[in-house]
Formats: C-alpha cells, structure tokens, sequence
C-alpha cells in the first residue's frame, strides 16, 4: 500500500519526467495577492504568470502546495471531523501549463498517471465536461476509450472556472472515481451526487478564454492549464479507503491524540481526535508560515482553529496544554516534505502551548455558563443569541465554538439574534466615541474636506516650500483672522509638512510671510488626506487666502528620517534572524529614538539582539542608495513587497528598497511605506538598541536609537564605564572581573552580617524579654534593623528554646516595620498567631497581616511605635489567655 508521503512523491516525479519543473509550496500567506486570506488552491502562486504580469525560466510546472480553507468563500471549519472529506488544511497536488501544451496534453497526462502509475481501474473511473465543451468529450472518448455514458456534460458554473469577474477563464474537466454501487449515491450531475459512492480525484481547468466587462470572452493567445488533485482524497481511494481520516498520515495523527488523551480512537471520541489531527496540520503550518493568533484577520481565524482543537481535548480529559505535545508526530509524517516544519518547531509548540493556557483559563467557565443556560432551555429551543454573544464577548468563544459545543444536542444557536447583540455593542461604542468630543472636533475638517480637497505633500523631495492658506481653525471653528498669541489649527492648498502616521511623528516647523510667523509645533493628518498644521501665532495675523512659506525643521526632520529608516532595516533583520512570523504590530519614529512593536511569543535574547544590531550596523556601513518607488499594489508585491492582511491599499504605493539587490528581490529590505526616509542607509549613521521588552501575549517592543542619539547614548555608557572601573581602581577592560569579585565579597559579608544580626537578636535580652500573661510564657523583643526575612528562622530557634509559650519580633530594617508572631504547638487551641499579629500592625499604623494559628507575619509603616506594637500584642494575650 502507498504512503501518502509515497503517493506525493510519484506525482511529482512523474511530471518532473515529463518536462516540468517541481516548484515548492509557497507560503500559505499569499503574497501575490492581498485579496485572500489564504492560500486556497496550487494556482494562486501562479496567478500573475496566467494573466502575463509575470514570466518564469519554465512554462511547465507542478507543486504540492499547501492549502488552507477556514475562512470567508471557503469556509469548511463547521464540517471538520464529522465528514470523511472536509479539512480546513489539505495538499493540492497540481500540474500547470503557461500557454505550453493544453487539453490533449493535460489529458493524456492525468489518465496515464491515474490509470497507469498508480494503476486504479479504468472500469472504475468516469468524467465531466462543460456542457459545451466538445473537445473536451471528444479527447476523453479517444484517450482514454471512455464512452459517452462515462462522460457527463455539466452546464453549471461547477464546470467553469473564472478567475474573477473578469481575467483568464475557461472550462473544467473532473475524474471521477466509483467506490460501487453498495457505497450510496449518484453520479456527478444527478440528484444524488452528494452520496458517498463517486469522489471526485482531478479536476482540470483548461484556460482559453478571456472574460471582459460585461461578461464578453475572447480567446487567450497562449491557452494555459491549471489542475488539482487533492492529496488525502487520493490517497484514500489508493490505501483502499472511503474516509481521507483512516489515511496512513491521519491515522498516525490520531493514534497520537489517543495517545496523549488516553483515549480509544475508535471509540466515542472519534469525532474529537479528527478534528486534532486536522486542525493540528492547519495550526502548525500556518504558524510556521508566520501567521501568530490575534484578535482579527488571519490571527483570527488561526484561533478559532486552535480553540476548536482544544475544546475538543478538553472534552477527552486533558488538563493540561497538551496540543503542543502532538508536534513532534506531525513532524515525522511531513516534515521531510515540508522542512519549514521542523525549522519553526519551537515557535509552533511555543505558540500553541501558550494559547491553550490562556484558553483554559476561560474555558471552564464558559462552558459552565452554557450548561447553565442549555439545562433552561425546552426540548430543540436555540440557545439565545444574547448568551451566544457574552460566551463570545466575555469568554473568547467564537459562534462556531459555541455551536460545535451544543452539535449533538437538540439545542442550535440563534444565530440572528447573536448578529443583533453584535450590532448593538457596535452602535454603543459609536456613541461613546460621538460623546467624546471627538465628533465635533471633526465636523469643522469635513467642511474642510468638501471645500478644498486634499493637501498636497511636498515632503518627499523638499523641506520648504510656498503655500496658501485654505482655512483658519480657533478651538474647532474656522475664524476670518488669528493674532498674536493665538493657538491655531492650519491648512495648506500644498506643505512639505509630514502629518502623523504610520509610527511616524509630525513634523514641526514655522509659516511665515512679510510680517508673519507662525510656530508650528505638530502636523497631523485628518481623513486620510488633509494635512493640519497645529500651532501659535508668534507676530503678525494669519487670514484665510493669503502667501505664506512653509519650513520643516530640518534637523529634527532629518532626526526622524534616520529613525523611521533603521526601523526598515530592523524588521528585516528580525524576520531573518527570528523567523517570517515577526511582523510589525506598531511603531514610533520620532527625532530622539524609535519604537518597534513585533508578533514574537518569547523575548529576543541578548545574543539575539547582539546579532540584529550588528545586522543594522552592517547595512547602515554599506552605505547604499534608499530608493523608492510609487507602483500598483500588485507590481508592488511582485518586487517582493510585504503586503499585510487588513491594510486598504490604494491605486498607487510608494515602495521603499534598501540594501543591495538580493537575487529576485531588488533590496535588502523593501517594505510599502509613505513616511519620509535617508537618501543612503550610511546617513543613519549607527544603530544601537536600547532596550527590549514585552507589551501583550505576543508582542514585543524594542527601543533603539541612531545618529547622534546613539553616539550620545555609546558615550554615555563609556563614561559610566569608565566611572565604575575608577571606583574599583582597575582599567576598563578588567572591570566585569573585579565586578564579579566585590559582588562576591559583598554576599560573603551580608551573610556574615545576617549571621551576627540573628544571634546578636537571639542572645539580647534573653533574662529580661520573657515575661508570663496568665500562664502563657511571652518572648517579645524589638530586633532593630535585622532584615526582615530573618524573621521567621529566628521566631522559630526562640520558639524552640521556650519550650511553651509565644514569641513576638519586632524589625525595622530599612524604615519598614514587620512584625512576626509565632506560638507553639501545646498553645494551638488558645493563642492564634495571626490574631496577635494583627494587633501589632494596627499599633503601627499597618492594616492586615496574615499566616497560620502558629505563625504570622505583618507589617507597619509607622516605625517609632515598634514597643507599642509589643505591647499590642501583650494586650491581645491576655485578652486570649482569659478567654
């Protein structure tokens, strides 16, 4: 029988031998196409070589190519695990013609592989065409000697392919393969084709038209193929299967989850450990791939995934993060397929161990809250779509969740009224934001807007400029004229003024004409494309219509410049040392330093860091040309352009390269981006990283500096340096060892003196502190400044000494008052330490205090009534003593 990985391997191999070149999966994070959330079918890699914006060295092809189908159009999440045939993660097995050879080829091709190679039956196998499609028929009659009873004529759009609403199209051909007539069930076409008894192996597209607005074709002149062949159905129906989950590689997958849950994988958790098993390939693959869990877009979707998978290890007993420890079994079954695997293994367990914490945390609770509610409902009611929405909102639930939790019940969810409470949060927080002032703060920019139309930026190519004043701004209303020491909000037909955005901050700067000048102290930028200058009046007035010069600062323009371009150079130098899923989750670049937010679940170590800035450094030393370029997003994404996931782009994008061309890729970094930036890299001058640190479940934050803000922040530390290795009397150089060896000899004496304070404190006063309160012996003594964790060991050697009775101390180490009481154990049923120690802190001003009947421990800020805190304590005996 052959392995599924045997199976991949022939495919490939069989086209490679008939001229095509094996290309490797590309990312399932499709960079050619902003439009999708994933990667959904083996074409999408090839999208721009079908409609021409692209060549490759080759015009045939095959891949095994990684598919995801989780979200939006393909969506088959719900499915998963209930079905033989439905996965959010699958292989797409292909072969593709760039206007090479076309229907007889593809053909003749597929039937050989099927029929021949892996030898199924052809008495086992029929096909469609489109309806239309007689040369299609007519090449399947006389290739493969199907008759025409085995050749079904589809006339619906399953048997044609479009690209979108306009772009290459044409018709498809499917292979069909028949489990028999004891499997129920109808051909393709027929009212029961949904049956079990034909699935569907191959489908291939033959490209020949061109689709023009509205809805006209035109003949391509170079007709392209592009086929799929799902993997797991195929294998199913090679390994004598119905079900792709009884495959070689998901039967390991399940065995595994048996394994780690304990529980039967045939038995009543069937369902559950195919829903691990696939979502576990899904997971893996699309961390690896640089997609992290999130709040929204493909963030999102992973989480749903992800939770879906633990909600059902949940149910099978686990109670600990346990997704993780699968990993390594998926390794073995793909990981020589798809190394990138193995390369992310780290941040995949990482990610998935941390994300099954934070869920556990929630999932108890929300499931109790849905028994609650389930246990109120009649016989086959919806759960209310109110409870739906606070599982969600309160508890991380997604509907799908919910609703994969009640499959089995009678119970369904009101999914309409989960959509209602879903709007009325939406409208709650519009109103909030309306109430804020921040609506009227507006209104008097969108007249702006109407009025005049957008500001023109001049900022790329010059600092300076001429200008005309469109529009006056005093708190929020447009004014006639503004006078000498009035604040002022301003607008320009044209400026070279950047407003805040992308990280980067606004510039500053002066408007002035004859008789004018104006401070400007920030820019920003309204509805996307209105530039306000915010400043004040320094002489002169300022009215709507007149001349005016417009001049950035340059110095703290050319500050940020440097900044906002180190901070180009650092994302990619963190995406190659750390792995493609860091991405930028916020910046700042403003003229003193530079902040960069990152998707990374663990800290960058210091040697880490060490690396990334000497990275930087190196790029800044090359010294070379800062281009940038404006394009269409999609040539944008072909020069290698990172495009993310929820950004609207426009018609055009400014596209900047630094560093040497890299092969395919014309810089070392290239990233959209409309900020302002160097003309060479070598003008940042150097780049030091300042800190790192995290902000949220997955981000991190790394402050750096350049210029002159990182020479003065190098000479700083020198000089600190410097300082210290005086103080030591050592050179420089040898300061981290004499360091090491007063730190030592610091610890040595701080032990010593700790030894001494206890038995200073155990010996003093020893005839005199011990005093008898209605028969219970008492051993209360202030110990001064003896550090307060010394406390306990000593309360404890005097317990000992007394015999019977309680002991009282009293620290007041550095300013802080702590109090411990302990008592022994013949006094357990009549002295409780924590009441007593409780009386002491309340004497010294402190509230609480807490520990067992034998021993507690407080404090007190107030340190001058330390004896008054003995004595509270002496008070509170005898009150217990006489109880």
């Amino acid at each position: 029988m052959p392995t599924t990985n045997d199976i991949r391997a022939t495919f490939l191999d069989y086209f490679a031998g008939n001229g095509h070149q094996i290309v490797p999966s590309s990312s399932l994070v499709p960079h050619n196409d902003p439009t999708l959330l994933f990667t959904n079918a083996g074409m999408v890699q090839f999208k721009n070589v079908f409609t021409g914006q692209e060549t490759r060295p080759y015009s045939r092809a095959t891949t095994a190519q990684k598919v995801v189908r989780a979200g939006g159009k393909h969506n088959d999440l719900d499915n998963v695990g209930y079905t033989a045939r439905h996965h959010t993660f699958f292989e797409m097995m292909g072969n593709f013609s760039f206007g090479d050879y076309f229907k007889a080829e593809a053909i003749e091709l597929a039937w050989k592989l099927v029929t021949g190679t892996f030898g199924l039956p052809k008495e086992k196998l029929l096909t469609t065409v489109y309806a239309d499609d007689e040369e299609a028929a007519a090449l399947w009659r006389k290739i493969a000697g199907l008759s025409d009873d085995r050749i079904i004529r589809i006339p619906t759009s399953d048997n044609f392919w479009r690209m979108g609403d306009t772009g290459p199209c044409g018709p498809c051909s499917e292979i069909f393969y028949d489990h028999g007539p004891e499997v129920a069930g109808g051909p393709p076409g027929s009212p029961d084709e949904d049956g079990d008894r034909f699935t569907e192996i191959w489908n291939l597209v033959f490209m020949q038209y061109f689709e023009n607005p509205p809805g006209t074709r035109s003949p391509l002149p170079r007709p392209s193929i592009d086929t799929g062949l799902g993997l797991e159905r195929f294998a199913a129906i090679l390994q004598g299967k119905r079900d792709n989950y009884d495959t070689d590689t998901f039967r390991a997958l399940i065995l595994a989850s048996a394994e780690v849950t304990g529980q039967d994988p045939d038995g009543p958790f069937n369902a559950s450990h195919r829903v691990v098993a696939d979502h576990l390939r899904s997971t893996s693959f699309l961390i690896a791939d640089g997609v992290l869990p999130s709040k929204d877009g493909r963030g999102y979707v992973l989480r749903r995934i992800m939770r879906r998978a633990m909600r059902h290890l949940h149910l099978m007993g686990t109670t600990e993060p346990t997704f993780y420890r699968l990993v390594p079994a998926l390794i073995r079954q793909m990981g020589e397929a798809y190394p990138e695997l193995i390369h992310a293994r780290a941040l995949i367990e990482e990610t998935m161990k941390g994300e099954e914490l934070r869920f556990k945390a929630m999932l108890d609770r929300g499931l109790s809250l849905l028994a609650d509610e389930t246990e109120r409902l009649g016989d086959g009611a919806p759960l209310p779509g109110d409870v739906a929405f606070k599982l969600y909102d309160t508890f991380g639930f997604p509907l799908d969740l919910t609703q994969d939790a009640l499959r089995g019940t009678s119970h369904g969810v009101d999914v309409e009224g989960f959509n209602e409470a879903m709007d009325v949060q939406r409208k709650r927080a519009r109103a909030a934001w309306s109430g804020s002032g921040d609506s009227a703060t507006e209104t008097v920019w969108f007249e702006a807007r109407d009025t005049f139309g957008a500001t023109e930026f001049l900022g790329y190519t010059t600092e300076t400029s001429d200008a005309e004043v469109q529009t006056v701004v005093v708190d929020n209303a447009q004014v006639e004229a503004a006078g000498p020491g009035t604040k002022i909000a301003l607008l320009l037909n044209q400026t070279p003024f950047y407003g805040e955005s992308g990280g980067q901050v606004g510039d500053t700067g002066t408007i002035t004409a004859p008789g004018l000048h104006i401070a400007i102290t920030d820019t920003q930028k309204k509805l996307g494309d209105l530039l306000v200058h915010y400043g004040t009046v320094i002489e002169g007035t300022v009215k709507p219509g007149m001349a005016v010069t417009a001049q950035v600062d340059h110095a703290r323009r050319s500050a940020i410049r440097a900044h906002h371009s180190a901070t180009h150079l650092l994302h990619e130098a963190l995406r190659r040392r750390l792995g493609a899923h860091v991405t930028q989750k916020g910046s700042l670049n403003a003229p003193d330093r530079l902040r960069f937010d990152v998707s990374q679940p663990r800290p960058i170590t210091p040697e880490e860091l060490a690396e990334i800035e000497a990275e930087v450094n190196a790029r800044i030393r090359e010294n070379t040309d800062v281009t940038t370029r404006s394009m269409t997003p999609e040539e944008a994404i072909e020069q290698g352009a990172m495009a993310l996931f929820g950004e609207k782009y426009g018609d055009e994008v400014r596209v900047v390269s630094m560093g040497g061309p890299e092969e395919g890729r014309a810089g070392w970094s290239i990233e959209l981006c409309g900020g302002t930036h160097v003309r060479r890299t070598g003008d940042i001058g150097l780049f030091r990283i300042t800190s790192e640190s995290g902000v949220s479940s997955g981000v991190r934050r790394i402050e750096a500096v350049t210029g002159l803000a990182a020479q003065t922040a190098t000479l700083a530390t020198e000089e600190r340096l410097n300082q210290i290795a005086a103080m030591l009397r050592v050179p420089a150089a040898e300061t981290p060892e004499r360091l090491a060896v007063v730190l030592e000899e610091r610890k040595a004496m701080e032990r010593q003196i700790s030894d001494l304070q206890r038995k200073l404190a155990s010996g003093s006063q020893a005839a005199t502190s011990i005093v008898e309160i209605d028969g219970i012996r008492l051993d209360a003594r202030n110990v001064g400044e003896l550090p307060p964790k010394e406390l306990k060991p000593l309360a404890d050697s005097l317990r000992k000494e007394i015999g019977s009775g309680v002991i009282a101390l009293v620290s007041t180490a550095d300013g802080k008052g702590s109090i411990v009481v302990a008592a022994t154990p013949d006094l357990a049923e009549k002295v409780d330490a924590v009441t007593l120690v409780r009386a002491a802190s309340a004497a010294m001003d402190g509230k609480g205090g807490g520990g067992r009947r034998d021993m507690a421990q407080a404090g007190g800020p107030d340190i001058s009534k330390a004896d008054a805190a003995l004595e509270a304590v002496r008070t509170a005996l005898a009150q217990a003593a006489t109880a």
